[in-house]
């Protein structure tokens, strides 16, 4: 069975998941109200200038959260069912198959763009042009494989864990801080900066604001390449780390117990 067969396979069953279990996609409905709060504030703060980081957070906080809920709700779902060591037991790879249906999310959850954009305008008669329309695309779907991969990653603290939940919980919020998601990686204290560095949202979110900006985006490749490189790093390092975890589940014969 070919890594793309698979792949394919577990695209579609994603896809079918999401469409009995639409509780996956509650992102998709706090979206909006983020958008909500964040242009209340900027709006009642009278900062316009601020607009920008009130519309881009809301859909990349639902991108991030998206994937983390599905990478962990996977191995916790197979596990709870019964079927991990089935799965397990069978030629598809496990990297392979987590990848795939958390790619299936990611795509979904792009829809939180339009979703933001369209807060903005209605009910706050805001209208944030973007001037650079094609990188901003770019750099949108760069985010959305860099999470893809790093979320990935952290599924094999998932399958190591005996309660997945525990740990989706707890990741949300300081990789939107360290991402500079919410507040500017500027405004953070000056000992956290290297630590965001490392962190791809941070790239990302710097650069999708200023493909809201009238300037032209200055170092464009590198910026692009920061984030999928670490995306990709995780990626590879979360591939080989699954692969380990999972023998050593089969070796002490704990697969269904973590």
């Amino acid at each position: 069975m070919s890594g793309l067969t698979v792949f394919r396979a577990a695209l579609r069953q994603q896809a079918q998941l999401l469409r009995r279990s639409p509780g996956d996609l509650v992102s998709l409905v706090i979206t909006p109200l983020y958008a909500v709060i964040f242009l209340a504030i900027t709006e009642h703060a009278g900062r316009s200038g601020l607009t920008a980081y009130a519309v881009v957070a809301p859909p990349v906080m639902a991108l991030w959260s998206m994937a983390l809920l599905v990478s962990g709700n996977i191995v916790d779902s197979e596990r709870s069912g019964g079927t991990l060591e089935a799965l397990l037991a069978t030629p598809a790879s496990l990297t392979t198959v987590i990848s795939a249906r958390v790619c299936t999310v990611t795509l979904i959850s792009l829809a939180g763009v339009p979703e933001s954009w369209l807060v903005a305008r209605l009910l706050f008669d805001v209208t944030l042009p973007v001037p650079h329309p094609v990188l901003f695309t770019v750099v949108m779907l760069s985010t959305a494989l860099a999470t893809a991969g790093t979320a990935t990653a952290l599924s094999t603290l998932f399958v190591l864990a005996r309660a997945a939940r525990a740990y989706q919980n707890s990741l949300n919020y300081p990789l939107y801080i360290l991402g500079g998601i919410i507040v500017p990686v500027a405004l953070l204290p000056h000992w956290l900066h290297p630590l965001t560095h490392v962190v791809f949202l941070s790239w990302s979110s710097e650069l999708l604001r200023d493909c809201l900006a009238e300037p032209p985006v200055h170092a464009v490749l590198p910026r692009l390449g920061a984030v999928l490189g670490l995306g990709a790093a995780a990626y590879l390092l979360g591939s080989l780390g699954l692969r380990r975890a999972v023998d050593r589940l089969r070796a002490t014969g704990a697969v269904g117990q973590a």
